[in-house]
């Protein structure tokens, strides 16, 4: 299988999931939107994999690749593909899939959320391809202030104390996900050093130390990014 992933900044790449898709024997290709690289066509890609990143979706004067990426995104989803979006990734989907002219998808939330906090399953969840593979109350990575609406027609996939919309799923091919399960130790650590002027100790915000205390949870939090990988089809 031919898997293309989008890359935004040079701090926040596939994590666990590469070695995952590797050892499977899929073909992996990606574009590094930060250095300049052009998308490929849609038609030479299966799945789409959209990462994160700091900025925001509708940043376009300081990133003006977003319009095309968003115009990508949309092609690979008419198209029929496979799309998971992480992070920035699901707020960009769910802007392409839920945007209308009077409304804004994706906006600030309340709180920054940034840090190991559980996420609570949505009953939603059970009527789609990852019903079985969330438990009801999921602790989760995340790192991210804004959030966006569940798109139209699309699934949730659960809420966490600081944030209502934690993922969704549209016709159980396209996923996208607040929070990250793709975060392994030494991603974690790059993104303290690439924004940890962001932990700023307030209520859903943890610290450094915090954060990378404990492998064992990066490990039980890769273990479900299988589980999801499985689920639809790696």
């Amino acid at each position: 299988m031919r898997v293309h992933y989008i890359q935004h900044v040079a701090f926040e790449d596939l994590g666990a999931i590469q070695p995952y898709l590797l050892d499977k024997g899929h073909d992996l290709g990606v574009t590094h939107l930060y250095a300049g690289e052009v998308l490929p066509a849609v038609d030479d890609l299966d799945w789409l994999i959209v990462m994160g990143g700091p900025m925001g979706i509708y940043d376009y004067n300081q990133y003006p690749w977003l319009k095309a990426e968003k115009a990508f995104v949309r092609q690979a989803i008419d198209a029929g593909k496979m799309v998971l979006g992480v992070c920035l990734g699901a707020q960009l989907i769910a802007d392409v899939l839920g945007s209308t002219a009077d409304k804004r998808a994706v906006y600030a939330g309340q709180h920054k959320e940034i840090g190991w906090f559980d996420i609570h399953k949505s009953v939603e969840l059970d009527e789609t391809v990852l019903g079985t593979v969330f438990p009801d109350t999921l602790e989760a990575f995340h790192w991210h202030g804004d959030m966006f609406d569940v798109p139209k027609g699309a699934k949730a996939v659960g809420s966490s104390a600081a944030c209502s919309n934690q993922g969704f799923v549209y016709d159980n091919r396209v996923v996208g996900f607040q929070f990250h399960l793709e975060t392994t130790p030494e991603s974690a650590a790059a993104l303290i050093d690439a924004c940890g002027d962001e932990l700023d100790g307030s209520i859903y915000v943890q610290d450094a130390q915090t954060i990378l205390a404990d492998k064992k949870r990066f490990e039980r939090l890769n273990q479900i990014m299988y589980a999801v990988l499985d689920a639809l089809g790696a």
